[in-house]
């Protein structure tokens, strides 16, 4: 902790990245407050106590908006359709030429990238702003339905769906860390104390018992440290350089290693495949009364048997898929030749990336399963506590460890290259 202090009172110290530091705040602050500006013409208790009946399956998407989407606030979709955009056109990427050349053409390529990102992001969020009122509209949760609340609430979500956007790529361009992941770090950190309040009420009506919380605590704990140790790991190829004389000047003949993640998509595979399941559960709960809808619900439905097992299947798959996106053996092996470099034992060229492919299948199953674990630990922490409703599970834990991390090792190396002792000695 004195170390974390000294740490924040040197990134103090330095103007700039002071400057940086509030900016990010205050990005946050924006945030915050936009989560509490209700959408007009909705009926907020009424729409709370729907989600309420629909128990886990939208608290998830509560926790990652900071409790904005349920008091549907104009920041009630969040930055989901962001991220998917993202996502999408990563695959894309992989299958259509133009994209894959723009890739590749550097800084000026990723930068139309972004802006076709940010086009299909705003395409999304109106989808799924005419989806959500179309919804509340079925359940009765309007003031006033019509033509003109529709294009109210449609047009406030996709607003502001596109201004969260602009503040995460603000925060990453002029601010520290990641702004997208730091706007669900402080949506899901948000919802901390309500959910410690929400124990305590448990606790004081004989709901829960003090082994249930200990229960609690020990496995957040575990899943902390497993999060550090799977986020941290690496499996590290040596690669030897041989030597190489340019003119009066000798290159290589050093020894390094390439690092290989043991999760190298992070939680996107988690978040793709909760909206992917999502997805049927809703046009299921649209149409209730009929049969195949209620066959749905009570077979594949929120905490059954085949969703869960659904719900992981698809997350190793996704895992996988996201990882050989954008990790490509044969591109890696060709850069360790193009230098001059081999792995030891393994012939340069496709014997290298066949190697490269081999050890990340391996560590990346290790990978898939742990996110999976986790995905459906609410599941297991429901049994082992008797605690209903735990939002604040698995992946809320994943994100916001992931989120930390990144951001305080950014914060380490701008320290370390103004000579000021950083959070880890």
């Amino acid at each position: 902790m004195a170390t974390l202090m000294d740490g924040l009172k040197g990134a103090f110290k330095v103007s700039e990245l002071r400057t940086k530091l509030l900016f990010t705040l205050s990005m946050i602050f924006i945030f915050r407050v936009g989560a509490h500006i209700p959408v007009p013409g909705v009926d907020v208790d009424a729409f709370r106590e729907l989600i309420d009946t629909a128990g886990v399956i939208l608290g998830f998407f509560d926790v990652i908006s900071g409790g904005a989407f349920k008091s549907f606030s104009v920041f009630a979709m969040s930055i989901i359709p962001y991220i998917n955009a993202s996502i999408i056109m990563q695959l894309l990427t992989v299958v259509i030429p133009h994209l894959e050349r723009l890739a590749k053409e550097g800084e000026e390529g990723r930068k139309k990238i972004s802006q076709y990102t940010r086009y299909f992001t705003v395409v999304l969020a109106f989808l799924q702003a005419v989806g959500m009122s179309v919804m509340m509209g079925k359940y009765g949760v309007l003031h006033s339905p019509g033509f003109f609340s529709y294009v109210v609430i449609i047009f406030t979500l996709t607003a502001g769906t596109t201004l969260l956007m602009w503040l995460g790529e603000q925060i990453t361009e002029r601010g520290v860390g990641n702004g997208i992941s730091l706007l669900i770090f402080a949506g899901i950190v948000s919802r901390l104390p309500s959910g410690i309040q929400n124990l305590y009420l448990q606790f004081e009506a004989g709901t829960i018992n003090v082994m249930s919380l200990l229960i609690l605590l020990v496995i957040g704990g575990l899943v902390i440290a497993g999060v550090v140790a799977v986020q941290e790991g690496q499996r590290r190829i040596p690669v030897q350089y041989a030597k190489r004389v340019v003119g009066r000047r000798v290159y290589g003949g050093q020894t390094t290693h390439l690092p290989l993640k043991v999760n190298q998509a992070g939680v996107i595979p988690v978040i793709f495949a909760s909206s992917l399941m999502m997805f049927p559960e809703q046009i299921a709960r649209w149409f209730q009364g009929s049969a195949i809808a209620e066959f749905y619900v009570k077979y594949f439905g929120w905490n059954s048997a085949a969703h869960t097992l659904i719900y992981a299947l698809l997350i190793i798959g996704f895992t996988y898929f996201y990882t050989a996106v954008i990790m490509n053996p044969v591109d890696m092996a060709d850069n360790i030749k193009k230098y001059g470099g081999f792995i030891p034992g393994i012939r340069p060229g496709r014997p290298t990336s066949e190697y490269i492919a081999r050890v990340m299948n391996r560590i990346t199953l290790a990978g898939a399963v742990f996110l999976a674990l986790i995905a459906i630990l609410p599941n297991f922490v429901l049994l082992a506590t008797r605690i209903p409703n735990i939002y604040f599970g698995g992946t809320a834990l994943l994100i916001v460890v992931g989120v930390a991390l990144d951001t305080m090792k950014q914060i380490e190396s701008q320290l370390l290259m103004r000579s000021y002792q950083g959070f880890i000695k």
